[in-house]
């Protein structure tokens, strides 16, 4: 997907966040235990504000961010959502993905970030939708796409007390272009390459339900598991989504 996209997908699904908690503040988000939607709404515009923030200050280290202080109000919460996000897509909109800017991985460049502002907006979309008891689905192209970006941004950060993986996983899009080859190298570290070949394990199924299985929005029985179960299941829960 080209940042032109990302950058659509964040205006479509930003404004329904804010909506859905102010339709029912209160309501449960379950992925998140212990948030309400008023709370998710204040997470995702924290998240824009700090991005914003990074992009539109070219910073190289996020050390010297002011962390915004949250109000007591929920319609200041939805007011700062609001302009964090439009903050957000101007700053994005108005700057070449290709200028150097400090990131947590070893991407450093705006493409990046407008690529993450995209994914994390269409998964807190999805949570933000089932608080209000609606199931939305994320296009499958954007997913595919997400389903790349964890492969190669998240899937790296294994939790410290995970198994060994024990075998290879073939991640396939049923419904869109997307296959990947998940294997180890002699050190245990994760090899992803984007092929069509056999695994242990194949984990299958629409873009957006394998997207929500890795982010564990959804249980792996969710999608066709083939070969190894086992291997698919650690697969899964190796990743130190905390």
């Amino acid at each position: 997907m080209q940042p032109r996209q990302h950058l659509e997908a964040i205006a479509r699904d930003a404004p329904v966040v804010r909506e859905s908690a102010r339709a029912a503040p209160a309501a449960v988000v379950a992925a998140c235990p212990g948030w309400t939607a008023t709370d998710l709404a204040w997470h995702v515009g924290e998240v824009h504000h700090f991005w914003a923030t990074v992009v539109a200050d070219r910073l190289t280290d996020p050390g010297g961010y002011v962390e915004p202080v949250r109000p007591d109000d929920d319609a200041a919460v939805l007011a700062f959502n609001e302009s964090s996000g439009r903050a957000l897509q101007e700053t994005l909109a108005g700057t070449d993905p290709a200028t150097p800017v400090w990131t947590w991985s070893n991407q450093h460049d705006v493409a990046f970030v407008v690529r993450r502002m995209a994914q994390e907006t269409a998964v807190h979309r999805v949570d933000a939708e089932r608080a209000g008891g609606r199931d939305h689905r994320i296009d499958a192209e954007l997913a595919s796409d997400g389903i790349d970006e964890f492969l190669v941004h998240f899937l790296p950060d294994v939790a410290a007390d995970a198994p060994a993986l024990g075998g290879s996983v073939h991640v396939h899009c049923t419904d869109v272009a997307g296959e990947w080859l998940v294997t180890t190298d002699a050190d245990g570290a994760y090899v992803v390459s984007r092929e069509h070949a056999k695994g242990a394990a194949a984990v299958r199924g629409p873009a957006h339900d394998v997207l929500m299985v890795l982010w564990r929005r959804q249980r792996l029985d969710t999608v066709e598991v083939l070969g190894d179960r086992d291997v698919a299941e650690r697969f899964v829960a190796r990743t130190n989504l905390e």
